[in-house]
């Protein structure tokens, strides 16, 4: 019998689960930690074991300074993912963990011949496309604010507090440097079936850029939308997980 691996400070699972025979794999937003999907274990199948990605310079990570290229960020998470994708493993993330999610599973197929089950990609533009806004990591403090403020994802006591923002502000700057200099890559499509979720008020991730993730894939796409914003993830929670799980219990049942 496999069991979960043991400590390290980049994967957390929740609720840990001998039994499970799937893992689902979170990555979070921009600025997010794993602390986001805390509670995902409660409303999904008991045979998913939720495991989170935690970035550098947050959480169980603190004391990591936070990167800020992706493809050095997927080069540290392959290793240590590798314990535990000994069974069925998926993989979900949210904006800035869509794309880590994708570019994950390019390396891991092309390393090591592994491929996740399922690729859930969640508010985020495929990754072919060109950006649609001027770079936000080079903006100054006061600018990047006035920016948080209007992208609705940071809690109002956060942003007035100025110690907190002194702690915040790096890593989300680091964040949106991963995004900003990204340089897509013409490759092979994966082989695993990509399902893309979107919020219908999402002023940056539109429909056709949603839709556009089909491209990467050769086998079955689809696309579920929410009326929300670019944060349904927590607005959205319970029908988010829903479609999730039907998708794994698919794979459970197959």
């Amino acid at each position: 019998m496999t069991t979960t691996p043991s400590f390290n400070s980049w994967v957390i699972c929740p609720q840990t689960n001998p039994q499970a025979n799937l893992r689902l794999f979170c990555f979070p937003y921009a600025g997010g930690s794993a602390a986001i999907f805390r509670t995902w274990p409660n409303n999904l199948p008991s045979n998913v074991e939720v495991c989170a990605v935690e970035y550098p310079g947050r959480g169980r990570q603190i004391k990591s300074a936070p990167l800020t290229r992706l493809e050095p960020l997927v080069e540290a998470i392959a290793p240590v993912l590798l314990p535990y994708l000994d069974k069925p493993f998926a993989f979900f993330g949210h904006s800035m963990g869509g794309l880590v999610t994708f570019e994950l599973t390019r390396l891991l197929r092309f390393q090591y011949n592994l491929i996740p089950f399922h690729l859930f990609v969640s508010a985020r533009r495929a990754p072919q496309l060109p950006p649609i806004k001027p770079p936000l990591h080079i903006l100054s403090d006061h600018d990047l604010q006035d920016e948080l403020r209007s992208l609705n994802g940071t809690p109002k006591a956060v942003l007035e507090s100025e110690e907190l923002m002194q702690i915040f502000l790096p890593i989300l700057r680091a964040d949106f440097a991963v995004l900003e200099t990204y340089t897509y890559t013409l490759k092979q499509p994966l082989e695993c079936p990509i399902t893309a979720f979107g919020g219908l008020q999402d002023q940056d991730v539109g429909h056709e850029a949603l839709q556009a993730w089909r491209e990467q894939t050769i086998a079955a796409f689809s696309l579920h939308e929410f009326n929300g914003d670019h944060f349904f993830i927590h607005s959205h929670q319970e029908l988010l997980l829903k479609l999730i799980y039907q998708e794994l219990q698919m794979r459970n049942g197959s």
